[in-house]
């Protein structure tokens, strides 16, 4: 369910706005945005899951709250993250 540390690394380094960039909004939606496709898998198989789904949750309102908050300082940069991550709205 959780990102492995290769994958992590990978996304750090493809969402970077600079390098050793880890906590940029863009490097936390990746990886959040990662994180709840692994979940999202998971339910497939454990619907009943309900103590990951309350996780799942509040990980899909941290990203809402990124994303607004990269949409209020630049929306040239928001329309490209959630163009590259393919997450719709």
């Amino acid at each position: 369910m959780s990102v492995t540390d290769a994958r992590k690394a990978e996304l750090i380094k493809d969402y970077a706005t600079k390098p050793g960039d880890t906590g940029s909004p863009e490097v936390q939606v990746a990886i959040l945005t990662e994180r709840i496709t692994n979940l999202t898998q998971h339910f497939k198989t454990h619907a009943k899951d309900n103590h990951s789904r309350r996780g799942l949750l509040k990980m899909v309102s941290q990203r809402r709250s990124l994303l607004d908050y990269v949409k209020k300082q630049d929306e040239a940069r928001y329309k490209s993250l959630i163009e590259r991550l393919g997450i719709r709205r």
